[in-house]
């Protein structure tokens, strides 16, 4: 399918003609939903030569998939819960993400399994992790290798020495999950996809009994539209259920959000050569490696309140803080945080009254006529979900509909990663800035990279660093705005890249700084400018002080006290009579 080479580009100018395709065009699948299921769902439908619209209301991953572990991985945990077929399903995912799809974006990372007990937990851990390295088939990362108390501690000096009697070396992978979703959804865009943020869907269309199409609403002006298709499908995670209710069908499933709670600390606080999973009561705690941070978490607890804005307490921080110092030579304080996220699992509901023992399966269903539901899965598995989903759909599009071929399309960036990281050197020279950051911009564009610093060739001075981020260049926030469908500070501070959990300000020291980058991209005047950065200030000073909240329904009411920087979007949405 041939493409012109800006149609992957998601800026003001094809966000202006989205809209007006939606107002003229007639698809085979409107996809609601922007996070990696909702991207993916578009990417498959669209690669089988289907005519794909996707909305979403706020900003790509800007709700569960952008808030997770940052994991790609087959969960190890779910071997323990007989989920074989999940383990299986993902480890397979993992493989084909890591060797092909998006090599540029997830990344090999070696985990550490402190060991605490002499006599079964070896042979135990063994058994379960040879299954985790068989089950998925081919596999480009090394299986498990079994350490000494020694052994281990030269891994991890930093963990106390009673707090294990040896360990299990294993092989998993890290990624960037907004970066991830963002790209999916551009790939989509690539083949045909006509994709539009901050687009709220707030009813729907229908003949008869069936569901013809939505009503969507701009939620940057308030202007109303439609999208009419053959099917639409719900993907929407923890707004299943709300976004249902929309439509006057009984549904086939409910979702339950579960919250987890993460931290960041700088990579100095730890002294360890390796990621570590630890056990705990209920579950399992990650202490991942994240550019010069660590990421540990994540708890695991019921949430009932706002669902785009979920808050941490200062009781998950503190649940977070106690379960790592266990293990700790250096104990870690709340002094030590930069940056703390909070994000909803949607739970496939009703299996049990424990969140942690809710399905992490995904379901799909018919719920009527032209309208399909899909909900529950892990991130890993986001191309199998959008499979069936639009398998599932196919029923409802008069054409016959070609199978699924995403396990063979590499994601925007994959393509020459490989080749281009041999020639960083090389690329340092070109470009005239160090490899370091070569390999930096690699990592999050793979072979893009050409395209994002063509947008310094005019102006040099976009190659210096943020100045309060020096992590990202000043060019990095521009392509953002220019082709990456940012539209908001939030979008790029939180997302695009990942200032606001990277640094202790969180993002407030620069927020002007890249306000006044992307304004000329986004059409912003003075005015606007201030009106970002006041939002964008507004809303860290409400986490911040949210985390120092004993529970969940104080810590809710200081965050979404925080203006929202999409003006016009509807919360709840009214649903019709």
């Amino acid at each position: 399918m041939a493409k012109k080479p800006e149609s992957q580009l998601l800026g003001p100018e094809q966000r202006s003609a989205a809209w007006e395709r939606f107002g003229k065009d007639h698809f085979d699948v409107v996809v609601v939903g922007g996070g990696v299921v909702g991207a993916g769902i578009a990417l498959d439908a669209a690669t089988r030569g289907l005519q794909v619209a996707l909305v979403e209301a706020r900003d790509f991953a800007s709700g569960t998939s952008s808030r997770s572990s940052k994991m790609f991985h087959g969960g190890l945990r779910y071997l323990e819960q007989l989920e074989f077929g999940l383990v299986r399903e993902a480890l397979r995912e993992r493989e084909l993400a890591l060797s092909m799809l998006a090599p540029h974006l997830v990344k090999p990372l070696r985990f550490l399994y402190p060991l605490t007990n002499r006599v079964w937990e070896r042979p135990y851990v063994a058994a379960g992790l040879v299954l985790y390295d068989t089950m998925g088939g081919a596999k480009s990362v090394p299986g498990q290798r079994h350490l000494t108390r020694a052994g281990a501690l030269r891994l991890a000096p930093g963990l106390r020495r009673d707090s294990l009697i040896g360990g299990v070396s294993y092989y998993d992978t890290v990624v960037d999950d907004a970066r991830h979703t963002m790209m999916v959804a551009r790939t989509a865009a690539h083949y045909g996809a006509v994709i539009r943020t901050s687009t709220q869907v707030v009813g729907f269309l229908r003949e008869a009994d069936r569901v013809v199409g939505v009503k969507v609403r701009d939620t940057e002006d308030g202007r109303a539209g439609e999208v009419r298709g053959h099917v639409v499908i719900n993907a929407t995670g923890v707004w299943t259920d709300e976004v249902q209710a929309l439509s006057h069908q009984r549904g086939r499933f409910h979702v339950r959000a579960s919250k987890g709670v993460h931290i960041v600390v700088p990579r100095d606080r730890i002294v360890s050569d390796t990621a570590i999973i630890l056990r705990t009561a209920t579950s399992v705690l990650f202490v991942i490696p994240w550019g010069a941070h660590w990421i540990i978490g994540t708890t695991d607890t019921e949430w009932n309140l706002d669902l785009a804005h979920p808050a941490a307490t200062k009781a998950d921080i503190d649940y977070l803080l106690e379960r790592v110092n266990q293990v700790l030579v250096q104990p870690l304080t709340p002094d030590d945080i930069d940056g703390v996220y909070a994000g909803l699992r949607p739970l496939l509901a009703g299996e049990s009254d424990e969140t942690s023992k809710l399905s992490r399966e995904h379901a799909v269903a018919r719920v009527a006529p032209g309208l399909v539901g899909i909900a529950g899965g892990k991130y890993t598995t986001y191309r199998v979900m959008a499979l069936d989903a639009v398998d599932e759909a196919a029923q409802d599009i008069p054409a016959r509909v070609s199978p699924s071929i995403t396990a063979k399309v590499p994601l925007l960036g994959a393509d020459g990663y490989f080749a281009l990281v041999n020639q960083t050197v090389q690329l340092a020279e070109t470009y005239g800035v160090h490899p370091y950051r070569i390999k930096h911009l690699l990592d999050r564009y793979g072979s893009l990279i050409a395209d994002v610093m063509a947008f310094a060739e005019d102006q040099p001075e976009l190659l210096q660093p943020i100045t309060d981020a020096p992590s990202y260049l000043q060019v990095e926030a521009v392509y953002a705005a220019a082709a990456e469908g940012a539209l908001h500070l939030d979008d790029i501070l939180a997302r695009r890249t990942r200032i606001s959990i990277e640094y202790p300000h969180r993002g407030a020291n620069c927020a002007e700084q890249v306000a006044r980058l992307v304004a000329p991209v986004l059409g912003w005047d003075d005015e606007e400018i201030d009106r970002e950065v006041r939002t964008y200030q507004a809303r860290v000073e409400a986490e911040i002080q949210s985390q120092t909240q004993p529970d969940d329904a104080s810590a809710d009411a200081l965050r979404i006290a925080a203006p929202e920087p999409r003006p016009q979007i509807l919360e709840p949405v009214p649903s019709e009579g």
